[in-house]
């Protein structure tokens, strides 16, 4: 069974590490809001020099944009950036006051009729996208947008009128999902994982975790990933493991797995780093820039998920 508990890194890595390795990939290719993040989690960085370089990322609107989320480019201000914007200011504790006042009020201008918000704003038009993420005119509500953004607000104790109606609509699209595809289940799981009414949380979890399973939404068995089909209109290869789904221990979604399906799933994220030291992203690639950013994203997002699960990776 793997541990729960999180592993100090040392201050100085080995040069043999996994943890080295990946920092040197981090200051050959990472934008400078990643450096600063990667300093922050594994060399003691400081989260002045993270919020000070999230910054530039941040408009007039109180919204975000400029590729903070890098399948998005342009300057204007969308729903997704303004999510990553604020995983960016949970991950060194600074998701309160004014800055996060701001987001409420850009969420609240851009939200549908029904409160919640859109995956795509149509300002977005005229700007590179990817081909995955189509602009329409009159964009419906989505999960995966509002989802992470509502439980990141409600992890932090953030109140705002935006939050009851988009609130909501997360209990009724976790509730009602049937059909559904990785990216939306772990949307659902990050609202679940923070929604004040913990009761309704856990069984809203129980049954989301038994249509995983069902649907085999999960690879549980990385060695075997033809027995798991790609969701449609997936990348070929884009799988989705148990630390995907619980990216803690402290996760709803952890109940799901057994521990030798989550100690396989880790082993396999931990072999998945590459030879230049980052780890590949399995979505598909459209363009060069969003690819190598995007792979600093998800070099410090495994190494957090390696460490909060007791994996040495100094």
């Amino acid at each position: 069974m793997a541990e729960t508990g999180v592993s100090p890194l040392p201050s100085t890595p080995s040069a043999r590490s996994p943890l080295f390795r990946a920092e040197q990939f981090v200051w050959l290719n990472a934008r400078v809001l990643e450096q600063h993040l990667f300093a922050h989690h594994f060399l003691h960085g400081s989260p002045d020099a993270v919020e000070a370089a999230l910054d530039a990322y941040r408009n007039e609107d109180g919204g975000y944009g400029h590729a903070l989320e890098p399948d998005l480019r342009g300057p204007v201000s969308q729903p997704l950036h303004t999510a990553h914007a604020l995983r960016v200011l949970d991950a060194i504790g600074r998701c309160a006051g004014q800055r996060v006042e701001r987001v409420c009020r850009y969420l609240t201008g851009i939200s549908t009729a029904d409160g919640a918000l859109p995956a795509i704003h149509p300002s977005q038009r005229g700007y590179p996208a990817a081909p995955f993420v189509p602009v329409v005119d009159d964009p419906p509500s989505d999960l995966l947008a509002t989802g992470p953004v509502v439980g990141l607000l409600h992890r932090n104790e953030v109140w705002h009128a935006w939050l009851f109606r988009a609130t909501d609509f997360c209990w009724q699209a976790v509730e009602s999902l049937e059909k559904s595809h990785p990216y939306e289940v772990e949307a659902a799981v990050a609202f679940l994982d923070s929604a004040p009414d913990r009761s309704r949380a856990e069984a809203a979890a129980d049954r989301l975790g038994r249509l995983v399973r069902e649907q085999r939404l999960a690879a549980l068995d990385p060695e075997r990933l033809d027995a798991f089909p790609v969701a449609s209109g997936y990348a070929p290869g884009e799988h989705h493991f148990p630390h995907d789904f619980a990216r803690t221990p402290q996760s709803l979604a952890r109940a799901w797995f057994t521990d030798d399906e989550m100690a396989r799933s880790l082993d396999h994220l931990a072999t998945e780093q590459q030879d230049d030291g980052g780890w590949p992203i399995r979505w598909r690639r459209w363009a060069p820039a969003p690819a190598l950013e995007a792979r600093s994203l998800v070099t410090i997002e495994a190494l957090r998920t390696l460490r909060v699960y007791g994996r040495y990776v100094g």
